[in-house]
């Protein structure tokens, strides 16, 4: 308990450090350090000094220990190594509760949502998030006269996205919405095995569609076969396509998808899931699709206020963004008021619950086929209206999609 002992008689040689962090008791093992700790903060808030004298005559010394051991404590500080010696104090602190969490789980048989909850809890006390001026303009002083690759995200599989994105970004929300019928999960399986194909490992979470569903458009798409004929292989492929059928399976199987179909998901346990393919593929790179953002069971019960349930998932979503360092790409709904208007192209205002949504996205994308509206046969275009982009430009793409296979490629 060397550390404890060195915090303990830091704070005395230094009082001001003691409301400088915020060690909590628990943090410590040894009850006379706990009482000591409690000691201390008692006297502050009464607004008396902390120091040997104050604490002898005020409360028992053996509660510490005794006198010769708070001296001892006072001989051993080091305001220097005062901060490296509370974080270590704090990670021994998480390491023990993990293994005391997993350990009540156990005997009192929890879900895996409380599990995931009560861990992510102890990953949430990390303080460890300081950087000075100093040390970030350095890193970027010789950049001037140093070559540099272009730094390019998870690649979209289409030209003018990629150029307009720079690719899927880690750490960024990438919301995509548009009404029924505009391709929207079409383009999400596009995205995500054009990523596959690319070295990344996407991660599907569809809480709507079965993954035999998403199997079937992901085979249709890549194969070029019409939709329909996957209901019935035996009677509905030609013989020509059965040709290719086993090339396309391979050319599917090398996207690397993992797919977690089960409604209702939370955040907890999408988060969870995350981390278990991160962890069985330390070395490659992410990319988390979801579909829908509304499906998404909230954790806290919000008596019926969808605006903050949506708001704590869109902050959840950019939280997973960030700390798993991936794209996640979300799908989401528009209200009708879009149908509503002569001009039926998305706008940020049409996103249901849009304030949350909107301010916690990297990315919006409205998918819109004029075609579905007009009704022209011929018309295979497919626009993807780049509403917002933190970090680059704004505008609409155009690709070309079939409706009949869900494949979306460069005009």
């Amino acid at each position: 308990m060397l550390n404890e002992e060195v915090i303990l008689g830091t704070i005395l040689k230094a009082p001001h450090l003691l409301m400088d962090t915020d060690l909590k008791t628990d943090y410590f093992q040894q009850t006379e350090h706990k009482n000591l700790l409690n000691a201390m903060k008692k006297l502050s808030r009464e607004g008396q000094a902390i120091d040997l004298v104050a604490l002898i005559t005020k409360f028992p010394p053996e509660r510490f220990g005794g006198v010769g051991k708070l001296n001892q404590m006072l001989n051993m500080a080091n305001e220097t190594k005062f901060d490296d010696y509370v974080n270590l104090l704090i990670d021994q602190w998480r390491e023990r509760e993990k293994l005391n969490i997993l350990e009540i789980a156990k005997i009192d048989n929890w879900n895996l949502e409380r599990i995931t909850n009560e861990l992510n809890s102890l990953v949430s006390n990390n303080t460890n998030d300081h950087s000075t001026i100093k040390e970030l303009v350095t890193a970027v002083a010789e950049d001037p006269w140093t070559p540099k690759e272009k730094e390019t995200g998870i690649n979209t599989g289409l030209g003018t996205l990629q150029t307009v994105t720079n690719g899927w970004q880690n750490g960024d929300l990438i919301i995509a919405a548009g009404r029924p019928s505009m391709g929207k999960t079409d383009a999400m399986l596009h995205f995500a095995k054009m990523a596959g194909w690319n070295g990344a490992i996407p991660v599907i979470f569809s809480l709507e569609m079965k993954d035999e569903k998403l199997r079937d458009r992901l085979i249709a798409s890549t194969g070029n076969y019409n939709r329909n004929k996957m209901k019935n292989l035996y009677e509905r492929l030609t013989d020509k396509q059965k040709e290719t059928w086993m090339t396309t399976l391979g050319r599917v199987s090398e996207t690397n998808i993992e797919i977690f179909d089960k409604s209702g998901q939370t955040l907890s346990e999408i988060r969870m899931k995350v981390r278990k393919v991160k962890n069985q593929n330390p070395r490659k790179q992410l990319i988390v699709l979801i579909d829908y953002l509304t499906l998404i069971k909230p954790t806290d019960d919000h008596r019926g206020n969808m605006h903050l349930a949506v708001s704590d998932i869109s902050k959840g979503l950019k939280a997973i963004a960030k700390d798993f360092d991936c794209p996640v790409i979300c799908l989401a709904q528009l209200s009708r008021s879009v149908e509503q208007r002569k001009d039926k192209r998305p706008m940020l205002s049409d996103l249901r619950e849009s304030g949350s949504i909107e301010e916690d996205a990297d990315v919006v994308v409205f998918f819109y086929r004029d075609a579905y509206y007009t009704k022209k046969a011929d018309d295979d275009s497919m626009e993807m209206i780049i509403a917002k982009n933190r970090e680059g430009e704004v505008g609409t793409i155009y690709a070309k999609y079939n409706k009949y296979t869900g494949a979306i490629s460069d005009i």
